[in-house]
């Protein structure tokens, strides 16, 4: 395991951390639509040119390692994830529109590994472990502790906000499992972040001339646009996939865990957010469960780190 990698990994989630921030410093007129219909025209536009590039060089270092062919199964996988990534985008931003940075991105990122978990027994029959459901019990009390507790001055976390941070968890929780189906298959991870990035561009730039983006015109709006695509996608994805190359599951989910750390710290610090004593049981509830779950993730199915020299 190379320092490089795990610094790599701490990286992107830091950067991943930014984003609800990111979304509530920005200008007049943005809603959770055109903050993600801008974000991933450009973020998936660089993660596609850079993935690719990067998947083209590894070719070039290996030109006798064999590879799979592009067939209907593999091309419709790689779409999905592209949709999954485009439909995560408005859902994360209603998320933390409606709740706060903080909680919303909480049960953004703890709701994705319960839900993964499910679909993978789902298609796969296979009983998730014990420690799992442990973690899924806590990681689910802590929703609940959230639902109740919210904003120390609000009546409690409002519904169609949390359902959204939810929704934002599944579409990690299918993304996770295609992904996780084409890399078995013998597909490169840059390949496929790099699909992921492209479908998703072009699926959000077939909308963009239906939705409302006039606030990228202002200074503070092409700032929040720029960093919201190149950083915490285009950036923080190949960050991610580069350092996973070299790291196990395990480590990588419990590194990916200073995202939302790094969320709730902006959310009060940075944004004033003040939570309630319900709430912030929830949240540090929440934070055992995911911890427990990546711990508990070590598995005889993780693939050999996938080697890139760089």
């Amino acid at each position: 395991m190379g320092v490089v990698h795990v610094l790599a990994v701490l990286a992107a989630a830091l950067l991943f951390g930014t984003t609800g921030t990111s979304q509530a410093l920005g200008p007049e007129g943005t809603t959770p639509l055109s903050l993600g219909v801008i974000r991933m025209v450009i973020g998936g536009t660089g993660l596609a040119i850079i993935a690719f590039a990067l998947a083209a060089r590894h070719r070039r270092r290996e030109p006798q390692a064999t590879r799979p062919r592009l067939t209907a199964g593999p091309l419709a996988l790689m779409v999905l994830t592209g949709l999954c990534l485009a439909l995560y985008q408005p859902l994360f931003f209603l998320g933390t529109e409606r709740n706060g940075v903080a909680v919303a991105t909480m049960v953004a990122l703890g709701s994705a590994p319960i839900l993964a978990g499910v679909l993978e027994w789902a298609l796969t029959r296979k009983l998730p472990s014990p420690t799992w459901m442990v973690a899924t019990a806590l990681a689910t009390a802590g929703v609940v502790l959230l639902g109740f507790g919210g904003a120390a001055d609000a009546g409690g976390t409002d519904p169609v906000g949390l359902l959204g941070s939810i929704g934002a968890g599944a579409c990690f929780a299918v993304i996770a499992n295609a992904q996780r189906r084409l890399l078995d298959a013998g597909w490169d991870p840059f390949t496929v972040v790099g699909a992921m990035g492209a479908s998703s561009a072009i699926l959000f730039a077939v909308v963009l001339p239906f939705v409302d983006v006039s606030w990228v015109a202002t200074p503070s709006g092409i700032v929040v646009a720029l960093w919201l695509g190149l950083a915490t996608i285009s950036v923080a994805y190949v960050l991610f996939t580069w350092g996973l190359s070299g790291l196990t599951a395990a480590t990588a989910a419990t590194l990916t865990l200073g995202e939302p750390l790094t969320a709730s710290v902006l959310g009060i610090v940075v944004l004033g957010e003040r939570l309630s004593v319900l709430a912030i049981l929830g949240l540090v509830v929440l934070a055992v469960g995911l911890a427990l779950l990546a711990w508990g993730s070590r598995s005889a199915r993780d693939p050999r780190p996938f080697a890139v020299e760089g």
